[in-house]
Order: C-alpha cells, then sequence, then structure tokens
C-alpha cells in the first residue's frame, strides 16, 4: 500500500537494511532470517510498528462492503443451511465418493453431497468443464440475489462497472485429469474440445462474467492456499482506486479427484489415521493431528463501494476494512518455525484497518489440521495480538469442513459473517486433545457467544505465502 511504502523509504537507509535482515548473522541467516535485530538490539518489526504507529490506514479511500454472500460447502449448500451447520459444529467430512478410494489410504474428504451440477450446467455442457463451475455458479448466484441485485436488468454502465475476481488453487484441474485419464484409455471421442480453454485457469471468472454479463475486469487469482483472500484483497483495492463500483469475489475449488489425492499422498500431509471415523478426520490444533482433510466447495460475496450501496438501500453484512500480504520467501511448502511473516500480514491488515490488538473480538484461523501449520499459526497470532492473544476466541473452520485448498480463505469470511450476525463463535471441532504448543482460545465447545465487531481472517499458503483480512459488523 502507498502509505506503507512511504513510511519504510522513511526510515533510515540503515535501518531499512536491517529490517530487511540483510546484517542477519550467521545463525539468523540459517534459520531463514527470523526476526532480525536493530543495531540497538530491539526488533526490526517493533521498530515498523512503533514507526507506523498513527499511520494506521488511509481514509480518503473509498470503503468497501460485503452486500450479498452465497455457500456451497460439504456440511451445508445455501447460505442458511452453512449458518446453522457450522454454529452447531456439524462435520461435512466424509468417506469418498467422488471415485473409488477403496485401494489408496485416504478415503475420506469433505465433499459436497447430493449437489445436482445439472441445475448450474446444461446437460450437453457438462462434458466440457470442472466441477468446480457449477459449484462457483451456485454460490455466485446466491451471493447475487442475497446482494438484492438482477444482473440482467443492469444498465450497461452499471455492468462495466461490476468485476469479477475469483480466487482458485486448482481451479479445472480434475477436468484436466479426467481429460488425460480418457486420452490415456484412447477414450477420444469422450474428451472434450474445449480441454484447454477450460483447462486454463483464467477462464473460471470468464465462466462468471459471461453467466452474469458483468463486464468489469475479470481476473482469477491463484496463490494456493490464500487464493480467494487475495481475491477478495484485490477486489478492495479495486473498488477503493475507484476502478469497480461492484465486484462478485470469493473462492471455489474441487480438488476431489484420484490423481490430485494420490499427489497430497506423496506429499504426506492428509490424514490416512480416520477412515473408518471421517468426521473425526479433520482436528486443528489437536496433539493427535496428522495432517488435513481434503474438501472442496464455493463461497461468493457482492463486494461494492459503501455510498453506492447505501444509496440503494442494501443491507451491509460487514466491511472489509484491512487486506496484509506478505512472503516468508522461505521453501516451496515448509514454513518457518518463528511465525514473523505471518504474523506482519496480519499486521499490514490491521494497520490498514485502524485497528489494534484489543480491538479484535475473533480471529478465523487458517487451522488445517498439521503439526506444522496449527503450531507455527499459534506462534504468529501471539506475535500479532501480544498479550491480547489469549483473551480473543478463535476458531478454525476446516474442522468441521476439510480443507478446500484456494477457497478456504472465503469459506473463513463466510464463517465470520455469520459470527457477526448471530453473535456466536463456531468451534473448533475434534479438539480432544490439546497440544501444549497451541496453547489459545480455540472455541472447542458450541455454543461460544460473543459480540464480534472487528475480526481477522488468517490464511498461510504453500510457497511462503501468508495472507489476512480484517472485517468490520455492520449490525
Amino acid at each position: 500500500m502507498w502509505c506503507e511504502r512511504v513510511l519504510w523509504a522513511a526510515l533510515p537507509a540503515g535501518r531499512r537494511r536491517y529490517a530487511a535482515g540483510e546484517f542477519a548473522s550467521p545463525g539468523e541467516q540459517k534459520n531463514g532470517g527470523c526476526r532480525k535485530l536493530l543495531a540497538d538490539g530491539t526488533d526490526a518489526v517493533a521498530h515498523l510498528r512503533s514507526d507506523w504507529d498513527g499511520q494506521r490506514g488511509d481514509m480518503t479511500r473509498r470503503r468497501v462492503v460485503i452486500t450479498g454472500m452465497g455457500a456451497v460447502s460439504p456440511n451445508g449448500v445455501g447460505n442458511a443451511a452453512f449458518s446453522a451447520a457450522i454454529l452447531a459444529g456439524k462435520s461435512g467430512v466424509r468417506r469418498i465418493q467422488h471415485f473409488d478410494a477403496s485401494e489408496i489410504p485416504v478415503q475420506i474428504a469433505g465433499e459436497v453431497p447430493n449437489f445436482d451440477e445439472l441445475a448450474w450446467v446444461e446437460k450437453r455442457e457438462r462434458k466440457h468443464v470442472s466441477r468446480v463451475l457449477p459449484l462457483a455458479f451456485a454460490a455466485a448466484t446466491e451471493a447475487l440475489s442475497d446482494a438484492g441485485i438482477d444482473a440482467d436488468s443492469l444498465p450497461l454502465e452499471e455492468r462495466r462497472r461490476f468485476a469479477v475476481i475469483l480466487g482458485s488453487g486448482g481451479g479445472s484441474q480434475e477436468f484436466t485429469e479426467e481429460q488425460y485419464r480418457l486420452f490415456f484409455h484412447q477414450q477420444y471421442k469422450s474428451m472434450s474440445l474445449f480441454c484447454v480453454p477450460t483447462g486454463v485457469m483464467g477462464s473460471l471468472s470468464s465462466e462468471l462474467s459471461v453467466r452474469f454479463g458483468l463486464r468489469g475486469s475479470s481476473h482469477v487469482i491463484t496463490t494456493g492456499c490464500t487464493s480467494s483472500t487475495d481475491a477478495m484483497g484485490y477486489s478492495l483495492r479495486q473498488i477503493q482506486s475507484g476502478r469497480a463500483d461492484l465486484v462478485l469475489s470469493g473462492g471455489a475449488d474441487a480438488p476431489i479427484a484420484l490423481g490430485i489425492v494420490k499427489g497430497f499422498i506423496l506429499m504426506k500431509i492428509l490424514t490416512d489415521s480416520w477412515n473408518a471415523a471421517p468426521q473425526r478426520g479433520s482436528r486443528p490444533f489437536s496433539v493427535d493431528r496428522d495432517g488435513f482433510v481434503l474438501a472442496e466447495g464455493s463461497w461468493m460475496f457482492v463486494l461494492e463501494e459503501y455510498e453506492h450501496a447505501r444509496a440503494r438501500g442494501a443491507k451491509m453484512l460487514a466491511e472489509i476494512c484491512g487486506y496484509g500480504s506478505t512472503c516468508e520467501a522461505f521453501h516451496r511448502v515448509r514454513l518457518q518455525e518463528c511465525g514473523e511473516e505471518p504474523a506482519r500480514a496480519i499486521e499490514l491488515a490491521m494497520k490498514q484497518a485502524g485497528v489494534g490488538p484489543p480491538d479484535v473480538d475473533y480471529v478465523n484461523l487458517h487451522g488445517t489440521s498439521t503439526q506444522l501449520n496449527d503450531r507455527i499459526e499459534t506462534r504468529a497470532l501471539k506475535l500479532a495480538l501480544g498479550e491480547q492473544a489469549r483473551a480473543v476466541p478463535m476458531s478454525a473452520l476446516k474442522s468441521q469442513i476439510g480443507h478446500p485448498q484456494g477457497a478456504c480463505g472465503a469459506a473463513g469470511v463466510a464463517a465470520t459473517i455469520v459470527a457477526m450476525k448471530n453473535g456466536q463463535i463456531p468451534p473448533t471441532i475434534n479438539l480432544e486433545s490439546p497440544d501444549p504448543e497451541c496453547d489459545l482460545d480455540y472455541v472447542p465447545e458450541v455454543g461460544r457467544r460473543r459480540a464480534v465487531e472487528h475480526a481477522v481472517c488468517n490464511c498461510i499458503a504453500f510457497g511462503s505465502k501468508n495472507s489476512a483480512l480484517v472485517l468490520r459488523n455492520c449490525a
């Protein structure tokens, strides 16, 4: 953001170099440069916090609110079903039905059950598109309806100011896998003539633009697990900068296919311990966690400039008031133990939002149920919130639905809106044996009442990426 660049440039050159890690000791360099110290022995990030104190966000930017939401989740299709399920702690994890998983070690996933794809794409078109598309269509249609927008009736100029920015980690990978399967089995007539354009990531947003006749920018953000968080962050910037008045944004992923699951099995990051009890498989922050549960789904939103929404009398679900993103530049899949860069992403989002640790009422966690992620995310929250971290209720939606890859950030935003609307925190289920290294308040019980004014939605991705959003309750 411009204010961060200006403040960074204003620092003395030596302090910039120390903060950037150029003077790290050999020991620090070996650990990836965590927590560099300045010449006076103080912490670089702490100095940046001090230097930026009082510079919290740019109040001249246009405000951005969420006016519509749609959910297609493993534990509930539609806003009402999704809301009831996550507040009750209902798991959507079950034995895999998409393909025969009996011969592989991982046999559970967060599938959307009984989802009628042909309600969203014509039968003759189904072979030409990925499952991710009907999932996205369903959630986007509900989001537009929830926002009180009839896309067909919008005048041309409004359509040109209405963008589509979607996040997806894998896009149409399962479609591409199926095309290869048909090819290698010489079933050429069953292949799609659109195997190339459908397989291109960017086609996802185009399909949504075409379906609803929206003529603003049409982009897919793919940054791994942070994809939909980043998509909503970029949507925020598009509206703030005046390039759009509305954005259809969120995330969709459909990675439950044999080849994709086998790929994750090779990485040894999926749990294979709970095939006989699928609903207990995703267990973030529990000491006996041993991997995440792969999932699918779509969560979509209408983001709108505040005055535009107010002028048409739209209900406002929440305001997106901060976005931060960083990269550890460390490893393609591993995380640094220190948690510094995930913490900094949260701090950047909070600064743009103009809030401090005492203002945070809830954190929606990435909480994947891997040993590494949950331990380091806990450390990151302690760094970002300080002593306040122990007083803030936090929960991991993935305990209920599994990990829908690039759509998980949007799922977390949806869960946060549900918490704000109902004054109740969705629980982290399956937290049966607390990990001593994960010692924050993860809300393991159902029914925790809490008014939520400000919330942090956190995401961590492969490739050292970290992103966070801050939401403000509009009720």
